[in-house]
């Protein structure tokens, strides 16, 4: 399998920086081609300046993405949810990157739109200090919402698989690292 593998925490020594490396090789240990990109090292503008009016030049990073998003059959993509929500980067690579005629199409004549990223399946590996009950709870899966529903699905991929780890603040080390194996057997 194809597996485009996005760190979206800019702290390659975060716990989710271990954990992407840990599923790259892993993957790779299973036979799997993998491409990684980590958001903290790419170099683009994550404000969308004109809205969808005008589209903006793509820096090489993420026209790199594009052409990883392209060739994948799977995308992962890790992050913490910080204030409810997705970081700040990762939002702004995806107003950049999976903008109309290349991960989705509208219709002239009706409500409708072309998911023209089909065919390729995703996995949502998310990390927060917050109990997961709380995240649902309080914030209705906010995150989630915006990035398998308003995003990936909304672009075409499907099925979108959920990790969650939760309490990260409460972990000790060698429960980390038993998240961290959990996590893999899901490849």
């Amino acid at each position: 399998m194809r597996i485009y593998l996005l760190l979206a925490h800019p702290d390659l020594d975060s716990f989710n920086g271990r954990l992407a490396a840990a599923y790259a090789d892993k993957a790779r240990a299973l036979g799997h081609e993998v491409r990684r990109q980590n958001l903290g090292e790419m170099h683009f503008d994550p404000v969308l300046w004109h809205g969808y009016r005008q589209i903006q030049p793509l820096e090489p990073d993420l026209a790199k993405a594009q052409e990883n998003i392209t060739w994948c059959e799977k995308w992962v993509i890790l992050y913490p949810i910080w204030w409810g929500s997705v970081p700040a980067l990762l939002k702004g690579f995806f107003d950049r990157t999976l903008y109309s005629d290349f991960a989705y199409r509208y219709h002239d004549k009706d409500p409708f739109w072309d998911k023209l990223l089909k065919g390729r399946s995703a996995h949502v590996i998310t990390t927060s200090d917050a109990p997961t009950p709380w995240i649902w709870w309080q914030y209705r899966n906010s995150d989630i919402n915006a990035v398998r529903r308003a995003t990936l699905e909304f672009c075409g991929f499907k099925p979108v698989r959920v990790t969650r780890i939760d309490r990260m603040k409460d972990l000790t080390d060698a429960q980390k690292l038993g998240r961290i194996e959990h996590a893999l057997n899901t490849i």
